[in-house]
């Protein structure tokens, strides 16, 4: 990995990283199977996401 100099003058080593965005179906409000995405307001919207990497 490479040190850089950044705009604001700070120091720091650049490396790779990697994004998820979580989402329900895209086509769910047209999918009676697909579970809803609607929320209403006494409800609660709780998920998790669980990261598994294996190392051979």
């Amino acid at each position: 990995m490479k040190k850089t100099i950044f705009l604001t003058g700070a120091t720091g080593i650049m490396g790779y990283a990697g994004m998820t965005e979580i989402l329900h179906y895209p086509d769910t409000p047209n999918q009676p199977a697909f579970p809803s995405t609607t929320l209403l307001p006494e409800e609660t919207y709780t998920t998790s996401t669980i990261y598994q990497f294996d190392i051979n």
